[in-house]
């Protein structure tokens, strides 16, 4: 299989991640492409047409994109039990808050390296994140006891998303007045898979 990325995407690290957990890495062959969202490069297109990474080309089938997708691909060729029946409906639904969280981080990465500074649009930049806040504070108010039990995709999807605020946002500091989710992302990024990556 090969894998398509760009080494500073979360969503290639989480796919990443997840493969070093589910012992899948050694079968992935990494392929870096470069591109930004004004200019597609012509590896990404050939894998996705809506240029995205990442992109898992596979020898059974179609090449596959969105983290998402992916990642369930995965768990279900390691015979995984990143998406465990007993709460799905929670993983997948903490697995969508991390892409969110993901989603608007690059979006204010775009917003500033894509545009002409006179073009810039601040109050579009802080709607940004204001809505990563927004959901940090519902990771620390009611997603704890998720975060602490047995490993998910969920899980890694929040400790990738959280790693790209310090990547990027580091200034913004995510982790004032959120001392659980700080504590528990201190662990979880110690984690084998998350050094790796």
């Amino acid at each position: 299989m090969k894998l398509n990325y760009s080494p500073s995407s979360p969503f290639v690290r989480k796919v990443h991640v997840l493969a070093l957990e589910l012992g899948l890495a050694d079968q992935i062959e990494l392929v870096q492409t470069e591109g930004t969202p004004l200019a597609s490069d012509a590896t990404r297109v050939a894998a996705n047409p809506l240029g995205k990474i990442p992109s898992l080309e596979r020898p059974d089938g179609p090449t596959l994109y969105d983290s998402r997708v992916i990642c369930q691909y995965l768990n279900t060729l390691a015979q995984g039990r990143m998406y465990p029946e007993a709460h799905l409906w929670e993983t997948l639904t903490l697995e969508a808050t991390a892409e969110g969280i993901m989603d608007a981080g690059v979006l204010m990465v775009y917003e500033t390296r894509c545009r002409p500074e006179d073009m810039v649009y601040a109050p579009w930049v802080e709607a940004q994140w204001e809505k990563i806040s927004r959901a940090l504070d519902v990771l620390e108010g009611r997603w704890m006891s998720h975060l602490h039990g047995p490993l998910d995709a969920g899980q890694v999807g929040v400790a990738c998303a959280l790693g790209y605020l310090d990547l990027r946002h580091g200034a913004r500091d995510w982790r004032a007045g959120r001392p659980s989710l700080a504590a528990w992302e201190g662990k979880f990024a110690q984690r084998d898979s998350m050094v790796q990556t």
